[in-house]
């Protein structure tokens, strides 16, 4: 076994990065998975990184908690999301407006929903890792038991029962999706390599509720962030539900960015459609204006373009949005609900668009 690497202070820093040499680690399942370099633990308790009940999610010193402007829609769950650097290390920030993360940065996510007594139901935990050995980043699920007392490696995926309240307090039932590892690797896939989608500098450049200071600016100050401007010349990914201080135009393609550009964008997983919709997308064609489905078959429910200004009704995009059904639904992955607010959100700006 190689050097192991310890991440964080006395509280969280004993975690460790344990390195392997032609062994494999063990799945859900008990049997051999061929993973060089770190090694995932097997309960979420035994990274350190809460204190107190492991629900609570109540972070150690030197686990930053981070919120973001506009979140990916996973059937109303209620998400919680954490970075962990390793100790006496910082992120940068780059010329092009990205965060370089140290290696052995943990970043951590977590779903939960409301249950029709109001109370948050931890589902699972995901855990992105930018290994030291080979500077990849490398994915992990944790799948919380019915105590709500530990979340347990999951490799394979699950779907599990709930009844949920969405924003409105209406009562859902659904499957939600665990999604297996691979799955993950979809959506965080580009140019072959996996990257983080939501810990973006665009998207962290926000002053969360209950603060003073832009969160950006407030690690710099801690020491965990270097390279920053004056916040002001940093971009903004607008807030998708925010109508006081976003137009209609920058809400909604604040939406499909974060919901649909990380597999619609030159290398993602669905650059084969033509469709490009990242926030910074100019181009009307690579965004879906009067463009016909390359690959959409029978998911296009026998509509002719992708987007048509001022239809959404015939619009192929809100219409796959709106559906729940495996070969239509887009996104086809981290949703088993229609979210209505976004769809419509989506709508009101293909029907306003000329």
């Amino acid at each position: 076994m190689r050097k192991t690497y310890l991440l964080g202070s006395i509280l969280l820093f004993s975690i460790s990065l344990s390195i392997l040499s032609g062994q494999g680690c063990k799945n859900n399942t008990g049997r051999a998975v061929q993973n060089s370099g770190f090694v995932f633990k097997e309960k979420l308790s035994d990274y350190g990184f809460f204190k107190n009940k492991l629900k609570d999610l109540d972070p150690n010193e030197g686990v930053l908690h981070y919120d973001i402007s506009t979140a990916l829609f996973t059937d109303y769950a209620v998400k919680d999301r954490f970075i962990v650097l390793p100790k006496g290390t910082a992120m940068k920030y780059t010329k092009e407006g990205a965060l370089d993360f140290p290696d052995s940065t943990i970043i951590v996510k977590n779903f939960a929903y409301t249950n029709v007594s109001h109370e948050k139901i931890m589902i699972e935990t995901r855990l992105l890792v930018k290994d030291p050995t080979d500077k990849n980043w490398k994915v992990m699920n944790y799948l919380w038991n019915k105590e709500q007392t530990e979340a347990v490696k999951h490799i394979t995926g699950a779907k599990i029962p709930i009844t949920l309240l969405d924003n409105d307090g209406n009562k859902l039932l659904t499957n939600y999706q665990v999604p297996n590892t691979n799955d993950c690797k979809r959506c965080h896939i580009k140019n072959d390599v996996l990257i983080p989608i939501g810990p973006k500098a665009r998207n962290l450049n926000i002053t969360v509720a209950g603060q003073s200071i832009n969160q950006l600016k407030a690690w710099v100050a801690k020491g965990v962030l270097k390279g920053l401007p004056d916040t002001g010349a940093v971009a903004v990914l607008p807030n998708s539900f925010d109508a006081k201080h976003y137009s209609l135009d920058q809400r909604a393609r604040a939406y499909l960015d974060i919901n649909c550009a990380h597999c619609h964008t030159k290398g993602g997983d669905a650059y084969n459609t033509g469709l490009f919709l990242e926030y910074e997308q100019t181009n009307p064609n690579h965004l879906g204006i009067r463009k016909a489905p390359v690959s959409a078959g029978g998911g296009a429910g026998g509509l002719d373009y992708d987007i048509i200004p001022g239809d959404a009704t015939h619009s192929i995009l809100a219409y796959r949005m709106n559906s729940t059904e495996p070969g239509t639904a887009m996104p086809e992955l981290a949703r088993t609900l229609p979210h209505k607010e976004g769809i419509k959100l989506i709508r009101d700006w293909i029907n306003n668009l000329k």
